[in-house]
């Protein structure tokens, strides 16, 4: 019966027993992952003198992202030969460890600023490794025709962790502590560590990491054609705009509303909630102008923003962000989409890695600006110049489309 329910794509992959023990595995930090984007900020919050937490709330989210892209670039030829189970293990343990580090500096009264952004830099270092690992175990355990069903179960995991991560972590930050997060947090690691090592896994597969000479070549191939440049760069500066947002709706929920973590683990949630449900209607979007639908997307997002700066209601900017979910979820698929659609079929691979490897330092870099940013506009205004700023770049692409007749 429980068969039945599940859709004929899904059925082979999760017969795989390999995969079912990884997709735990998956599930289970992925939900860790989900409580820390609320905890990392929160206990920066805690940590920071007033005055300064704008800029240590956006130096200790950097730090849980940012690092990975230095750990990608410098450690490219050392672990580029490396079999993907241990990178897979490496990173786990790397996260596990150095989180599980800030508990007991905490409880210890030992645990400052600079001493937790720097424990949060170090365990995110293998993290991109650790995420390359994950997806070309997938692609080394399943059939070719299996691995858009694979990837997509995963993706979804990781959506659904943003719904339950931040409402679990919302009510550990109110009424219990915000470095225990963190360490249920290096916990889930620690068990996919553990489960990685207990499941025979491939030592070395049928496919390999693209080296960075070969994503020098995707850059040059994006760089000779303007439409996939463009997208490239409308890619990066949405992901760099959305950056600030993650640093100003924190100290907005405990500086401007004065409310609890619960508000802010309902928020994050709701905008899971939506995601999933915008990730869902990817389908229906296809059959849409790929270009056009891709740049509403952007100019949506950016006007779900604006009622924050505008000082609307709490219930109103609830909704607002919800409804950004819905918009922003779609984002991902749609652009891979487009660049699958236009990129040359034997050049497809080297392109998306020189895409990605160009897209890893976005978020990441507008974080680090959302904490000055914060500082000096204050939360509200800096969501509400976020949104602003993301429509112009909407708006600006979508004159550009119009000038190319790019729309159809």
């Amino acid at each position: 019966m429980i068969r039945r329910l599940v859709p004929s794509a899904y059925r082979p992959v999760l017969a795989n027993r390999v995969f079912r023990r990884l997709f735990l595995g998956f599930g289970v930090s992925y939900l860790g992952d989900g409580m820390s984007f609320v905890a990392v900020a929160w206990l920066a919050i805690e940590l920071a003198p007033q005055g300064a937490q704008g800029l240590w709330v956006g130096g200790a989210v950097a730090a849980y992202t940012l690092p990975g892209v230095a750990g990608a670039l410098l450690l490219g030829r050392r672990l580029r030969g490396v079999p993907a189970k241990r990178l897979l293990m490496a990173d786990s343990v790397v996260r596990g460890v150095f989180i599980g580090v800030v508990p007991p500096a905490w409880f210890a009264g030992v645990l400052t600023p600079p001493l937790y952004v720097a424990l949060l830099a170090v365990s995110s270092l293998l993290h991109a490794w650790g995420s390359a690992g994950k997806y070309t175990l997938i692609a080394e355990l399943l059939p070719e025709e299996q691995r858009l069903a694979a990837n997509t179960l995963v993706s979804s995991l990781n959506f659904s962790a943003t719904i339950a991560g931040p409402a679990l972590a919302g009510v550990l930050v109110t009424y219990a502590s915000s470095a225990l997060v963190l360490g249920l947090d290096a916990l889930t690691y620690v068990f996919l560590a553990v489960l990685v090592v207990r499941t025979r896994l491939p030592e070395s597969g049928r496919v390999s990491a693209v080296d960075q000479a070969a994503a020098r070549g995707g850059l040059a191939l994006l760089r000779a054609r303007p439409e996939l440049l463009g997208l490239l760069t409308l890619t990066w500066f949405f992901n760099f705009l959305y950056g600030p947002v993650e640093v100003a709706l924190p100290l907005h929920v405990t500086d401007d509303l004065h409310a609890p973590g619960t508000l802010l683990g309902l928020y994050w949630m709701l905008f899971g909630v939506g995601a999933v449900l915008g990730s869902l209607a990817v389908g229906a979007l296809r059959q849409l102008p790929l270009w056009p639908v891709t740049v509403t997307i952007v100019i949506a997002w950016g006007l779900t923003l604006l009622p924050f700066g505008l000082d609307a209601p709490t219930p109103l900017t609830v909704v607002c962000f919800t409804l950004g979910g819905v918009i922003y979820g779609p984002f991902v698929a749609l652009s891979m989409t487009l660049l699958q659609a236009k990129s040359p079929p034997q050049h497809l691979s080297v392109m998306l890695a020189a895409n990605n490897a160009v897209l890893l330092t976005a978020s990441p870099l507008g974080t680090a600006l959302g904490g000055p940013l914060t500082t000096t506009l204050g939360p509200a205004t800096t969501l509400g110049t976020s949104g602003l700023t993301t429509v112009a770049l909407g708006t600006s692409a979508c004159v550009l489309l119009a000038t190319r007749r790019g729309w159809r």
